[in-house]
Protein backbone atom coordinates (compact mmCIF):
# COMPACT_ATOMS: atom_id res chain seq x y z
CA UNK A 1 0.00 0.00 0.00
CA UNK A 2 1.58 3.55 -0.86
CA UNK A 3 2.10 6.09 1.53
CA UNK A 4 0.13 8.38 2.81
CA UNK A 5 1.28 12.69 2.97
CA UNK A 6 -1.14 15.20 4.35
CA UNK A 7 -0.60 18.50 3.71
CA UNK A 8 -2.02 21.00 5.34
CA UNK A 9 -2.81 24.10 2.62
CA UNK A 10 -3.58 24.18 -0.75
CA UNK A 11 -0.78 27.36 -1.01
CA UNK A 12 1.66 26.68 -4.01
CA UNK A 13 4.28 25.24 -1.70
CA UNK A 14 1.86 22.75 -0.81
CA UNK A 15 0.39 22.05 -4.80
CA UNK A 16 3.87 21.48 -5.93
CA UNK A 17 5.00 19.06 -3.51
CA UNK A 18 2.05 17.61 -4.05
CA UNK A 19 1.71 17.14 -7.68
CA UNK A 20 5.46 15.33 -7.53
CA UNK A 21 4.43 13.13 -5.03
CA UNK A 22 1.10 12.16 -6.37
CA UNK A 23 3.12 11.52 -9.75
CA UNK A 24 5.68 9.26 -7.46
CA UNK A 25 2.60 6.79 -6.45
CA UNK A 26 2.19 8.79 -2.92
CA UNK A 27 -1.53 8.84 -1.77
CA UNK A 28 -1.69 12.83 -1.02
CA UNK A 29 -4.49 14.54 0.84
CA UNK A 30 -4.80 18.25 0.57
CA UNK A 31 -6.95 19.87 3.67
CA UNK A 32 -7.03 23.34 2.61
CA UNK A 33 -9.62 25.95 5.17
CA UNK A 34 -10.92 28.10 2.22
CA UNK A 35 -13.40 26.96 -0.79
CA UNK A 36 -10.67 27.44 -3.15
CA UNK A 37 -6.95 26.09 -3.94
CA UNK A 38 -4.27 28.87 -3.90
CA UNK A 39 -3.72 30.26 -0.83
CA UNK A 40 -2.23 34.11 -1.40
CA UNK A 41 -2.21 32.69 -4.79
CA UNK A 42 -5.70 32.09 -5.02
CA UNK A 43 -8.24 34.49 -6.74
CA UNK A 44 -11.09 37.18 -5.52
CA UNK A 45 -13.95 37.30 -8.36
CA UNK A 46 -17.48 39.06 -8.09
CA UNK A 47 -19.44 40.60 -10.57
CA UNK A 48 -17.68 39.71 -13.53
CA UNK A 49 -14.24 40.52 -11.99
CA UNK A 50 -11.08 38.31 -11.25
CA UNK A 51 -8.03 39.52 -9.23
CA UNK A 52 -4.88 37.40 -8.05
CA UNK A 53 -5.06 37.67 -4.19
CA UNK A 54 -1.19 37.79 -4.34
CA UNK A 55 1.53 37.16 -6.74
CA UNK A 56 1.16 39.04 -10.23
CA UNK A 57 4.76 38.64 -10.99
CA UNK A 58 5.67 35.47 -13.04
CA UNK A 59 9.78 35.20 -13.06
CA UNK A 60 11.87 32.56 -13.65
CA UNK A 61 8.87 30.76 -15.96
CA UNK A 62 11.68 27.84 -16.42
CA UNK A 63 11.13 27.07 -12.34
CA UNK A 64 7.47 26.58 -12.91
CA UNK A 65 7.92 23.91 -16.18
CA UNK A 66 10.43 22.21 -14.31
CA UNK A 67 7.99 21.38 -11.31
CA UNK A 68 5.59 20.46 -13.79
CA UNK A 69 7.96 18.26 -15.84
CA UNK A 70 8.75 16.48 -12.56
CA UNK A 71 5.11 15.78 -12.25
CA UNK A 72 5.20 14.62 -15.35
CA UNK A 73 3.37 16.95 -17.08
CA UNK A 74 3.94 20.16 -19.40
CA UNK A 75 3.35 23.38 -17.69
CA UNK A 76 1.87 24.83 -21.66
CA UNK A 77 -0.23 21.90 -21.68
CA UNK A 78 -2.38 23.36 -18.79
CA UNK A 79 -1.62 26.80 -18.81
CA UNK A 80 -1.38 30.07 -21.51
CA UNK A 81 1.98 32.09 -20.56
CA UNK A 82 2.48 35.39 -21.92
CA UNK A 83 5.78 37.55 -22.39
CA UNK A 84 5.45 41.05 -21.32
CA UNK A 85 7.62 43.66 -22.82
CA UNK A 86 8.10 46.14 -21.66
CA UNK A 87 7.95 44.32 -18.25
CA UNK A 88 6.38 47.40 -16.01
CA UNK A 89 6.73 50.89 -16.57
CA UNK A 90 8.47 53.22 -13.54
CA UNK A 91 7.05 56.50 -12.25
CA UNK A 92 9.33 59.16 -10.82
CA UNK A 93 8.22 62.56 -10.17
CA UNK A 94 8.85 64.16 -13.55
CA UNK A 95 8.82 61.10 -15.74
CA UNK A 96 8.32 57.28 -16.60
CA UNK A 97 10.30 55.03 -17.33
CA UNK A 98 9.60 51.14 -19.58
CA UNK A 99 11.76 48.88 -18.60
CA UNK A 100 12.20 46.01 -21.27
CA UNK A 101 13.96 42.73 -20.76
CA UNK A 102 15.41 43.19 -24.16
CA UNK A 103 18.92 44.16 -23.49
CA UNK A 104 19.57 46.43 -26.58
CA UNK A 105 16.68 48.68 -25.67
CA UNK A 106 17.25 49.02 -22.15
CA UNK A 107 21.00 49.81 -22.91
CA UNK A 108 19.76 52.42 -25.44
CA UNK A 109 17.33 53.94 -22.80
CA UNK A 110 20.18 54.22 -20.83
CA UNK A 111 22.44 55.77 -23.11
CA UNK A 112 19.79 58.33 -23.92
CA UNK A 113 18.51 59.40 -20.23
CA UNK A 114 21.64 58.41 -18.70
CA UNK A 115 24.72 59.06 -20.65
CA UNK A 116 27.71 57.45 -19.36
CA UNK A 117 25.68 54.68 -17.32
CA UNK A 118 25.97 52.44 -20.10
CA UNK A 119 28.84 50.75 -18.98
CA UNK A 120 27.34 49.85 -15.76
CA UNK A 121 24.81 48.42 -17.02
CA UNK A 122 26.90 46.45 -19.34
CA UNK A 123 28.83 45.01 -15.82
CA UNK A 124 25.90 44.85 -14.26
CA UNK A 125 24.72 41.99 -16.64
CA UNK A 126 27.76 40.54 -16.60
CA UNK A 127 28.85 40.13 -12.90
CA UNK A 128 25.04 39.62 -11.81
CA UNK A 129 25.00 36.57 -14.43
CA UNK A 130 27.93 35.08 -12.57
CA UNK A 131 26.90 35.72 -9.54
CA UNK A 132 22.95 34.35 -10.26
CA UNK A 133 24.86 31.10 -11.84
CA UNK A 134 26.66 29.87 -8.64
CA UNK A 135 24.13 30.90 -6.27
CA UNK A 136 21.24 29.25 -7.65
CA UNK A 137 22.23 25.35 -6.94
CA UNK A 138 22.89 27.06 -3.32
CA UNK A 139 18.68 27.39 -3.35
CA UNK A 140 18.32 24.42 -4.97
CA UNK A 141 19.14 21.75 -1.82
CA UNK A 142 17.99 21.68 1.88
CA UNK A 143 19.83 22.90 4.68
CA UNK A 144 19.47 20.42 7.12
CA UNK A 145 22.51 21.06 9.83
CA UNK A 146 25.46 23.45 10.70
CA UNK A 147 27.60 21.13 8.33
CA UNK A 148 25.51 21.64 5.10
CA UNK A 149 26.72 24.63 4.82
CA UNK A 150 29.94 23.90 3.93
CA UNK A 151 28.97 22.24 0.84
CA UNK A 152 30.51 22.59 -2.02
CA UNK A 153 28.15 24.74 -4.07
CA UNK A 154 28.39 27.01 -1.09
CA UNK A 155 32.08 27.58 -1.17
CA UNK A 156 32.05 27.97 -4.50
CA UNK A 157 29.81 30.92 -4.48
CA UNK A 158 31.43 33.06 -1.32
CA UNK A 159 33.92 35.06 -3.42
CA UNK A 160 30.93 35.76 -5.13
CA UNK A 161 28.67 37.17 -2.09
CA UNK A 162 29.42 40.60 -0.85
CA UNK A 163 28.32 39.36 2.68
CA UNK A 164 28.45 43.11 4.18
CA UNK A 165 26.81 44.69 1.41
CA UNK A 166 23.20 45.55 0.78
CA UNK A 167 21.47 45.64 -2.72
CA UNK A 168 22.01 49.22 -3.11
CA UNK A 169 25.44 48.85 -2.16
CA UNK A 170 26.30 47.07 -4.88
CA UNK A 171 23.56 49.19 -7.51
CA UNK A 172 26.00 52.32 -6.54
CA UNK A 173 28.77 50.23 -8.02
CA UNK A 174 27.37 49.90 -11.62
CA UNK A 175 25.22 53.26 -11.88
CA UNK A 176 25.85 56.80 -10.84
CA UNK A 177 21.99 58.13 -11.63
CA UNK A 178 19.83 57.45 -8.35
CA UNK A 179 16.99 56.39 -11.17
CA UNK A 180 18.45 53.83 -12.32
CA UNK A 181 19.63 52.78 -8.80
CA UNK A 182 15.82 52.66 -7.85
CA UNK A 183 15.27 50.69 -10.75
CA UNK A 184 17.29 47.99 -10.18
CA UNK A 185 16.63 47.53 -6.57
CA UNK A 186 13.01 48.34 -5.90
CA UNK A 187 12.50 44.50 -6.31
CA UNK A 188 13.70 43.76 -2.83
CA UNK A 189 10.27 44.66 -1.97
CA UNK A 190 9.17 41.48 -3.89
CA UNK A 191 10.71 39.80 -0.27
CA UNK A 192 8.90 42.98 1.90
CA UNK A 193 12.58 44.55 2.10
CA UNK A 194 14.14 47.90 2.15
CA UNK A 195 17.14 47.85 -0.83
CA UNK A 196 19.38 49.64 1.57
CA UNK A 197 18.79 46.39 3.76
CA UNK A 198 18.03 44.14 1.65
CA UNK A 199 21.36 41.45 1.62
CA UNK A 200 23.45 41.95 -1.75
CA UNK A 201 22.66 38.15 -2.38
CA UNK A 202 19.51 39.15 -3.76
CA UNK A 203 20.54 40.84 -6.82
CA UNK A 204 19.82 38.04 -8.97
CA UNK A 205 15.84 39.25 -8.15
CA UNK A 206 16.88 41.64 -10.71
CA UNK A 207 19.11 39.82 -12.55
CA UNK A 208 16.71 37.43 -13.59
CA UNK A 209 13.85 39.51 -14.73
CA UNK A 210 16.25 41.21 -17.19
CA UNK A 211 17.84 38.03 -18.50
CA UNK A 212 14.37 36.17 -18.09
CA UNK A 213 12.17 38.09 -18.42
CA UNK A 214 8.29 38.97 -17.09
CA UNK A 215 5.20 36.50 -17.63
CA UNK A 216 1.44 37.06 -17.12
CA UNK A 217 -0.54 33.46 -17.05
CA UNK A 218 -3.71 34.00 -18.95
CA UNK A 219 -6.81 34.00 -16.44
CA UNK A 220 -4.03 35.44 -13.89
CA UNK A 221 -1.28 33.48 -11.86
CA UNK A 222 -4.07 31.97 -9.79
CA UNK A 223 -4.67 29.75 -13.06
CA UNK A 224 -1.38 28.01 -11.75
CA UNK A 225 -2.78 26.76 -8.54
CA UNK A 226 -5.79 25.60 -10.25
CA UNK A 227 -3.77 24.00 -12.85
CA UNK A 228 -1.53 22.08 -10.25
CA UNK A 229 -4.75 21.05 -8.50
CA UNK A 230 -6.03 19.25 -11.71
CA UNK A 231 -2.94 17.20 -11.72
CA UNK A 232 -2.92 16.08 -8.26
CA UNK A 233 -6.64 14.95 -9.08
CA UNK A 234 -5.41 13.56 -12.65
CA UNK A 235 -2.79 10.76 -10.31
CA UNK A 236 -5.58 9.71 -7.48
CA UNK A 237 -4.91 12.66 -4.98
CA UNK A 238 -7.54 14.50 -3.02
CA UNK A 239 -8.24 17.98 -2.04
CA UNK A 240 -10.62 18.35 0.71
CA UNK A 241 -11.44 22.30 0.65
CA UNK A 242 -13.57 24.26 3.45
CA UNK A 243 -11.27 21.46 5.70
CA UNK A 244 -10.07 23.78 8.53
CA UNK A 245 -7.11 21.82 10.42
CA UNK A 246 -6.97 22.52 14.09
CA UNK A 247 -4.28 20.69 15.52
CA UNK A 248 -1.25 18.53 14.45
CA UNK A 249 -1.37 15.50 16.23
CA UNK A 250 2.25 14.60 18.26
CA UNK A 251 3.08 11.54 19.65
CA UNK A 252 6.95 12.16 21.49
CA UNK A 253 8.24 14.07 18.15
CA UNK A 254 6.67 11.82 15.90
CA UNK A 255 3.76 13.86 13.86
CA UNK A 256 1.27 10.88 13.06
CA UNK A 257 -1.58 13.33 11.50
CA UNK A 258 -3.91 16.11 11.80
CA UNK A 259 -7.10 17.21 13.72
CA UNK A 260 -9.45 19.16 11.80
CA UNK A 261 -12.10 21.89 12.96
CA UNK A 262 -14.89 19.28 13.35
CA UNK A 263 -12.86 16.84 15.46
CA UNK A 264 -12.04 14.34 12.59
CA UNK A 265 -8.75 12.91 12.64
CA UNK A 266 -6.82 11.45 9.41
CA UNK A 267 -3.20 9.81 10.28
CA UNK A 268 -0.44 9.35 7.75
CA UNK A 269 3.22 9.16 7.08
CA UNK A 270 3.83 12.69 6.70
CA UNK A 271 2.41 15.92 7.41
CA UNK A 272 3.38 18.76 4.72
CA UNK A 273 2.76 22.19 5.99
CA UNK A 274 1.79 24.70 3.96
CA UNK A 275 0.41 27.47 6.22
CA UNK A 276 1.76 30.52 6.88
CA UNK A 277 4.93 29.43 9.41
CA UNK A 278 4.46 31.38 12.37
CA UNK A 279 1.09 31.07 12.27
CA UNK A 280 1.52 27.14 12.69
CA UNK A 281 3.54 27.10 14.97
CA UNK A 282 1.86 29.17 17.08
CA UNK A 283 -1.66 27.09 17.33
CA UNK A 284 -1.57 24.11 14.94
CA UNK A 285 1.33 22.42 17.10
CA UNK A 286 0.70 21.58 20.72
CA UNK A 287 2.56 23.96 22.52
CA UNK A 288 4.86 21.64 24.81
CA UNK A 289 6.15 20.04 21.78
CA UNK A 290 7.97 23.39 20.47
CA UNK A 291 11.55 24.77 21.55
CA UNK A 292 13.22 26.67 18.95
CA UNK A 293 9.85 28.00 17.03
CA UNK A 294 7.86 28.07 20.01
CA UNK A 295 5.31 31.01 20.89
CA UNK A 296 7.68 32.91 23.55
CA UNK A 297 10.68 32.91 20.05
CA UNK A 298 8.51 34.03 17.39
CA UNK A 299 7.51 37.22 17.97
CA UNK A 300 11.60 37.98 18.39
CA UNK A 301 12.40 37.38 15.18
CA UNK A 302 11.92 39.45 12.31
CA UNK A 303 9.27 39.78 9.47
CA UNK A 304 8.42 41.32 6.29
CA UNK A 305 6.37 44.28 5.74
CA UNK A 306 2.78 44.56 5.02
CA UNK A 307 0.64 45.14 2.10
CA UNK A 308 -2.58 47.17 1.83
CA UNK A 309 -4.85 46.50 -1.34
CA UNK A 310 -6.89 47.46 -3.47
CA UNK A 311 -9.28 45.61 -5.81
CA UNK A 312 -10.96 47.69 -8.73
CA UNK A 313 -13.02 47.02 -11.23
CA UNK A 314 -13.05 50.13 -13.37
CA UNK A 315 -16.18 50.58 -16.14
CA UNK A 316 -12.71 51.97 -18.34
CA UNK A 317 -9.61 50.31 -19.53
CA UNK A 318 -6.76 52.48 -19.12
CA UNK A 319 -3.85 52.78 -21.60
CA UNK A 320 -1.16 51.71 -19.37
CA UNK A 321 1.19 48.79 -19.37
CA UNK A 322 0.86 45.86 -17.24
CA UNK A 323 3.10 46.25 -14.47
CA UNK A 324 3.82 50.10 -13.11
CA UNK A 325 5.40 51.64 -10.03
CA UNK A 326 4.61 55.07 -8.85
CA UNK A 327 7.77 56.10 -6.33
CA UNK A 328 6.90 58.19 -3.60
CA UNK A 329 8.60 61.29 -3.39
CA UNK A 330 10.54 60.54 -0.70
CA UNK A 331 10.97 56.59 -1.36
CA UNK A 332 14.02 56.29 0.83
CA UNK A 333 11.76 58.13 4.01
CA UNK A 334 8.82 56.09 3.06
CA UNK A 335 10.56 52.46 3.43
CA UNK A 336 12.77 53.34 6.19
CA UNK A 337 9.03 54.02 7.71
CA UNK A 338 7.81 50.76 6.93
CA UNK A 339 11.20 49.11 8.34
CA UNK A 340 11.03 50.88 11.37
CA UNK A 341 6.98 50.33 11.89
CA UNK A 342 5.83 53.96 11.53
CA UNK A 343 2.74 55.40 10.45
CA UNK A 344 2.57 55.48 6.77
CA UNK A 345 2.34 59.13 5.88
CA UNK A 346 0.60 60.24 2.01
CA UNK A 347 3.47 60.20 0.28
CA UNK A 348 2.97 56.38 -0.89
CA UNK A 349 5.07 54.06 -2.92
CA UNK A 350 2.53 52.11 -5.45
CA UNK A 351 2.51 49.13 -7.62
CA UNK A 352 -0.36 48.83 -9.98
CA UNK A 353 -1.19 45.73 -12.26
CA UNK A 354 -3.59 46.93 -15.16
CA UNK A 355 -3.42 43.40 -16.19
CA UNK A 356 -6.65 43.79 -18.70
CA UNK A 357 -4.13 45.43 -20.93
CA UNK A 358 -3.22 41.67 -21.55
CA UNK A 359 -6.13 39.63 -20.25
CA UNK A 360 -9.32 40.51 -21.37
CA UNK A 361 -10.82 38.19 -19.41
CA UNK A 362 -10.36 39.68 -15.82
CA UNK A 363 -13.24 41.81 -15.91
CA UNK A 364 -16.37 42.56 -18.49
CA UNK A 365 -16.37 43.78 -21.24
CA UNK A 366 -15.61 47.72 -21.99
CA UNK A 367 -14.46 47.10 -17.84
CA UNK A 368 -11.15 46.35 -16.76
CA UNK A 369 -9.18 45.37 -13.37
CA UNK A 370 -6.78 47.22 -11.61
CA UNK A 371 -4.84 45.74 -8.67
CA UNK A 372 -3.10 47.96 -6.15
CA UNK A 373 -0.85 47.25 -3.65
CA UNK A 374 0.84 49.20 -1.05
CA UNK A 375 4.58 48.77 1.24
CA UNK A 376 3.11 49.14 4.94
CA UNK A 377 4.39 47.84 7.96
CA UNK A 378 3.32 44.74 9.63
CA UNK A 379 1.19 44.76 12.66
CA UNK A 380 4.03 44.86 14.99
CA UNK A 381 3.17 48.59 14.81
CA UNK A 382 0.07 48.52 15.99
CA UNK A 383 -2.16 50.54 14.24
CA UNK A 384 -5.52 50.56 14.10
CA UNK A 385 -6.36 49.84 10.26
CA UNK A 386 -10.30 49.77 10.77
CA UNK A 387 -10.25 53.49 11.46
CA UNK A 388 -7.40 54.92 8.70
CA UNK A 389 -8.27 52.51 5.80
CA UNK A 390 -10.90 55.28 4.59
CA UNK A 391 -8.10 58.06 5.10
CA UNK A 392 -5.35 56.05 3.53
CA UNK A 393 -7.31 54.39 0.72
CA UNK A 394 -7.97 58.43 -0.58
CA UNK A 395 -4.39 59.37 -0.41
CA UNK A 396 -3.56 55.92 -2.33
CA UNK A 397 -6.29 56.66 -5.15
CA UNK A 398 -4.72 60.45 -4.65
CA UNK A 399 -1.38 59.11 -5.67
CA UNK A 400 -3.08 56.64 -9.04
CA UNK A 401 -5.17 59.79 -10.31
CA UNK A 402 -1.38 60.95 -11.16
CA UNK A 403 -1.28 58.21 -13.94
CA UNK A 404 -5.18 57.09 -14.13
CA UNK A 405 -6.92 60.14 -14.22
CA UNK A 406 -10.67 60.71 -12.69
CA UNK A 407 -10.29 56.99 -11.47
CA UNK A 408 -12.44 57.38 -8.40
CA UNK A 409 -15.24 58.03 -11.16
CA UNK A 410 -14.83 54.74 -12.96
CA UNK A 411 -14.93 52.48 -9.75
CA UNK A 412 -17.61 49.83 -9.59
CA UNK A 413 -16.29 47.25 -8.14
CA UNK A 414 -13.52 47.69 -5.04
CA UNK A 415 -12.04 45.58 -2.02
CA UNK A 416 -10.03 46.24 0.47
CA UNK A 417 -7.62 43.99 2.63
CA UNK A 418 -5.34 46.01 5.46
CA UNK A 419 -2.63 44.15 7.37
CA UNK A 420 -5.28 43.63 9.76
CA UNK A 421 -7.48 41.67 7.67
CA UNK A 422 -4.08 39.58 6.62
CA UNK A 423 -3.39 38.97 10.30
CA UNK A 424 -7.14 37.79 10.69
CA UNK A 425 -6.59 35.39 7.55
CA UNK A 426 -4.02 33.36 9.84
CA UNK A 427 -1.07 35.75 8.44
CA UNK A 428 1.72 36.16 11.59
CA UNK A 429 1.87 39.61 12.17
CA UNK A 430 0.27 40.30 8.79
CA UNK A 431 3.59 40.08 7.07
CA UNK A 432 2.59 38.87 3.61
CA UNK A 433 6.69 38.07 2.81
CA UNK A 434 6.97 35.99 5.71
CA UNK A 435 10.02 36.10 7.98
CA UNK A 436 12.67 38.33 6.48
CA UNK A 437 14.88 37.75 4.75
CA UNK A 438 18.13 38.92 6.31
CA UNK A 439 21.35 36.92 6.33
CA UNK A 440 20.70 35.31 10.09
CA UNK A 441 17.37 34.19 8.87
CA UNK A 442 18.48 32.20 5.14
CA UNK A 443 19.52 28.74 4.70
CA UNK A 444 20.54 26.41 7.73
CA UNK A 445 19.11 29.61 9.80
CA UNK A 446 15.29 29.32 8.37
CA UNK A 447 12.79 27.10 9.38
CA UNK A 448 14.27 23.46 7.63
CA UNK A 449 12.11 22.16 4.65
CA UNK A 450 12.51 18.66 7.05
CA UNK A 451 11.11 20.65 10.18
CA UNK A 452 14.06 20.30 12.42
CA UNK A 453 11.70 19.79 15.83
CA UNK A 454 9.27 16.87 15.00
CA UNK A 455 10.16 13.91 12.71
CA UNK A 456 7.77 13.25 9.60
CA UNK A 457 7.17 17.14 9.26
CA UNK A 458 8.23 18.79 6.11
CA UNK A 459 7.57 22.85 5.74
CA UNK A 460 6.93 24.54 2.65
CA UNK A 461 6.08 28.36 1.34
CA UNK A 462 7.92 31.22 1.78
CA UNK A 463 9.00 30.50 6.06
CA UNK A 464 10.64 27.94 4.90
CA UNK A 465 14.11 27.85 2.96
CA UNK A 466 15.23 29.18 -0.05
CA UNK A 467 12.48 31.91 1.05
CA UNK A 468 9.46 33.95 -0.31
CA UNK A 469 8.45 34.39 -3.95
CA UNK A 470 7.05 31.95 -6.46
CA UNK A 471 9.99 30.76 -7.36
CA UNK A 472 11.43 29.96 -4.30
CA UNK A 473 8.07 28.27 -3.34
CA UNK A 474 8.29 25.84 -5.56
CA UNK A 475 11.60 25.05 -5.15
CA UNK A 476 10.56 24.72 -1.42
CA UNK A 477 7.72 22.08 -3.05
CA UNK A 478 10.30 20.08 -5.08
CA UNK A 479 13.19 19.87 -2.14
CA UNK A 480 10.52 18.63 0.28
CA UNK A 481 9.09 16.36 -1.82
CA UNK A 482 12.39 14.81 -2.66
CA UNK A 483 13.25 15.14 1.46
CA UNK A 484 9.67 13.00 1.90
CA UNK A 485 10.85 9.93 -0.58
CA UNK A 486 14.68 9.69 0.46
CA UNK A 487 13.28 9.44 4.18
CA UNK A 488 9.94 6.95 3.28
CA UNK A 489 12.49 4.87 0.95
CA UNK A 490 14.43 4.31 3.81
CA UNK A 491 11.73 3.63 6.13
Amino acid sequence: MSKKIIIVGAGPGGLTAGMILSRRGYQVEIYEKADQVGGRNGVLAWDGFKFDIGPTFLMMKFILEEVFSLAGRSATDYLEIVKLDPMYRLYFTDEHLDISSDQSKLRQLIAAKFPGNEAGFDNFYKKEKKRYQVLVPCLQRPYQTIGSLFNKNILRAVPHVPIHKTMYDVLTEYFSAEKLRLAFTFQSKYLGMAPWTCPAVFMMIPYVEHAFGIYHVQGGLSEISVAMARVIKEYGGRIYLNSTVREVIVEGRQVQGIVLKNGEKITGDAVVMNADFAYAMSNLIPANKLKKWNKKNLPKKNYSCSTFMLYLGLDKLYDLPHHNIIFSKDYHGYINKIESHQEPDNDVSIYIRNASVTDASLAPAGHSNVYILVPVTNNRAGLDWETKKSAFRQDVLQAVDRVMPGIKQHIVAEKIITPDDWEKNNVFLGATFNLSHELGQMLYFRPHNQFEELDNMYIVGGGTHPGSGLPTIYESGRISADLISQQLTRL
